[in-house]
Order: C-alpha cells, then sequence, then structure tokens
C-alpha cells in the first residue's frame, strides 16, 4: 500500500472512529441532543452537515492562499453561510415537510463548532483532496452516531423506527417494532434521555477503545518476548 493511501486510510480511520465528532470531540451537542428524537430527523441533519463540511472543506482549502491570517475566521463563517443559505433553500424545496420538522437547525449548521472546527484545523491546513476526504469521514462519522441515537431513542421511547420517512420517501411508512400494546418511555424522548443515551454510547466508545489498547499492549509484549535474543 502507498503511503499515500495509507494517509487516505487515516484519515477516514479518525474521522470515522478515533477522534469521533460525537463520541471522541464530542461537538456540537446542541444539534445531537435536540434532533435526535427519531432516526430520521437526525439522518437528515446529519447528511445536511456532512454536505456542509465537504463543500466548506473544499471551498476553504481551495481559497487558504488568498485568506489572510488574521481574517480567516470571519472569512471562513461567510462561506460556511452561504453554503448552509444554499442547503436551507433546497431542503425547503425539495423536502418541504421535513425541513420544518428540522427548523432553525439546519441554518445553525452555519455556527455548528464540528464545521468550523474542520474548517479552522485541517482545511486551512491541508490540500483540496485531503480536506475532502476528511470533511466526508468526519460527516459520516457523526451521521452514524446520530443515527443510532436518534434509533435507540425511537426505538426506547415509541417502540418505533424510522418514523417520519414519508417526509424523505413517500411510499415507505415506520416501522412498529413492538406492536401496538407498547407504552413507550417518555423519558428516551426527552433531552434528558438523550444525555443518558449519549452517555451509554460514549462509555461504550472508551471500553472499546480500552479494551483494544489493552490487546494490543498484550500483542506488543507478547511478541518481544517471543523474539529470538540477539
Amino acid at each position: 500500500m502507498s503511503e499515500r493511501s495509507q494517509h487516505f486510510r487515516e484519515i477516514i480511520r479518525n474521522g470515522l472512529w478515533r477522534q469521533n465528532p460525537g463520541l471522541a470531540q464530542i461537538l456540537g451537542l446542541c444539534p445531537i441532543l435536540a434532533i435526535s428524537t427519531n432516526m430520521v430527523n437526525a439522518v437528515s441533519l446529519g447528511i445536511a452537515t456532512v454536505m456542509a463540511m465537504v463543500l466548506s472543506n473544499l471551498a476553504i482549502s481551495a481559497l487558504r492562499r488568498w485568506i489572510a491570517y488574521e481574517i480567516r475566521i470571519p472569512v471562513f463563517i461567510l462561506i460556511i453561510a452561504a453554503l448552509v443559505t444554499v442547503l436551507d433553500l433546497t431542503f425547503n424545496a425539495y423536502f418541504h415537510s421535513l425541513y420544518l420538522v428540522l427548523g432553525i437547525f439546519v441554518p445553525l449548521i452555519t455556527t455548528n463548532c464540528i464545521v468550523l472546527a474542520r474548517a479552522e484545523a485541517y482545511a486551512a491546513r491541508n490540500g483540496v483532496l485531503e480536506s475532502t476526504i476528511d470533511g466526508i469521514a468526519m460527516g459520516l462519522g457523526l451521521v452514524w452516531v446520530l443515527a443510532l441515537l436518534g434509533a435507540l431513542r425511537e426505538l426506547v421511547g415509541g417502540g418505533t423506527l424510522f418514523s417520519g420517512i414519508e417526509m424523505v420517501f413517500p411510499n415507505l411508512t415506520p416501522i412498529n417494532v413492538f406492536g401496538g400494546d407498547y407504552p413507550g418511555f417518555l423519558l428516551a424522548s426527552l433531552p434528558p434521555g438523550a444525555f443518558f443515551i449519549l452517555g451509554i454510547l460514549i462509555a461504550g466508545y472508551n471500553a472499546i477503545n480500552a479494551r483494544r489498547a489493552k490487546h494490543a499492549k498484550s500483542a506488543s509484549a507478547e511478541s518481544i518476548l517471543a523474539a529470538p535474543a540477539a
């Protein structure tokens, strides 16, 4: 495997797991907790964030040589705001019902610290291709966390999955997992439930990383012991 391919693999691995925005960096908690009441809403906002990150990283990386260091943050915000405005109008035009549900959270992507953080920390310092891949990886890392959080909240809170899917695909209907007799668990649908479930996900993420580190350390120790003496 070439060094360049390995570099791209590291970018993707960082975005999806090692530096995951929702579990490792814990950025953008406002949209993560507020809009993750069901899977469809969560994934829809996540996809909008991915598009904003990819386009803003691409634009900022391409223009970084002509942006003075002293005014970089206002310029970054201006670029992000212009792109988010296009996304907001697109959602309003083609997915109006979903747009009404997501409400203010689509325009608020402009001030989402995930988007601005990647623009400042990566896109302003790297090439166009690397920055675009970083935006995709970080965005998809956020999407799978939002999808899992939204699915758990929806399943525990109401016993359904894909509630609201008809707003995106009119021919599809939600899945009633537990049947019509499930009373629901209201706490999961409320903001405190979002905190609890996100905390469980973060704890699981940390436990997996700790277990991997322990196995890597054990494997390293075994390889040293197995190596022939000089």
